[in-house]
């Protein structure tokens, strides 16, 4: 039983990993379009925060989605 509860719940950790990752692509392209919308707290809000800010949210996420895979 416990094994069944394990499997289920990194199968729904690692679909919210999956989803984290394509949404945080998402505000990477409205970033690119509109940086002051992603970045609407920062004084400067440019291009390259946005790449900074979300690219690195995507990376970390999909990190986590195949870390999942094997762990």
């Amino acid at each position: 039983m416990h094994s069944i509860v394990r499997n289920v719940v990194a199968s729904y950790l690692r679909t919210l990993f999956y989803y984290l990752t394509f949404l945080s692509l998402l505000f990477v392209a409205i970033g690119l379009w509109r940086p002051w919308v992603m970045l609407w707290w920062e004084d400067i809000s440019n291009r390259r925060k946005v790449i900074r800010v979300y690219g690195s949210v995507a990376v970390i996420f999909y990190a986590l989605y195949w870390g999942m895979k094997f762990f």
